[in-house]
């Protein structure tokens, strides 16, 4: 009979080892998310594929909060993370490290995420936007990408934290999950 697991049985491993473990070269920068509910999901997220860091930047929210934490579940304790007021300085340092910066947009110049080659020996930075506004007018020229989710309904967006998710996926499979 099939049966749900236990939290024991799933082998998960401490925060310490998650540190030491390598991650996958992707860098989540989120830009001016205002929702504490979005963040601390970012996180969460970003544990459980191995995400390198996240930036926060403008208003996003920064730990610890009580908010942040309900839906982390304790993963900004093992996701490192930093805060940089401006997303454009940090755009630039990481293009500077060699990443590739995908914004998160639906633009003219868009591509569909699905259309997309990530090439598994590159480095990457995901940019999520404002629950609203999306990316920042002023770094949307200066990523190296803009990618989109194909989306076939009524509503012209998802969640960013649904957005970052499926994103996040696509990426962390690509890139040695």
């Amino acid at each position: 009979m099939t049966r749900k697991l236990k939290l024991e049985e799933l082998g998960r491993i401490d925060v310490g080892t998650f540190k030491e473990t390598p991650k996958i070269p992707l860098v989540v920068v989120l830009d001016n998310v205002r929702s504490m509910h979005n963040v601390g999901a970012a996180f969460r997220t970003a544990d459980a594929f191995l995400i390198e860091k996240i930036i926060l930047c403008g208003i996003t929210p920064q730990p610890p909060h009580r908010e942040i934490h309900k839906a982390a579940l304790g993963a900004t304790e093992s996701v490192d993370w930093e805060y940089v007021e401006e997303v454009s300085s940090v755009v630039k340092q990481l293009q500077q490290d060699n990443y590739i910066v995908c914004g998160i947009e639906q633009t003219t110049d868009s591509l569909l995420l699905t259309d997309f080659t990530i090439d598994a020996d590159k480095k990457y930075a995901l940019v999520l936007g404002n629950e609203v506004d999306g990316i920042s007018d002023e770094i949307v020229s200066d990523c190296d990408v803009l990618l989109e989710i194909p989306q076939l309904g009524t509503k012209h967006s998802l969640n960013v934290s649904v957005c970052g998710g499926i994103v996040m996926w696509e990426f962390a499979k690509a890139l040695g999950l």
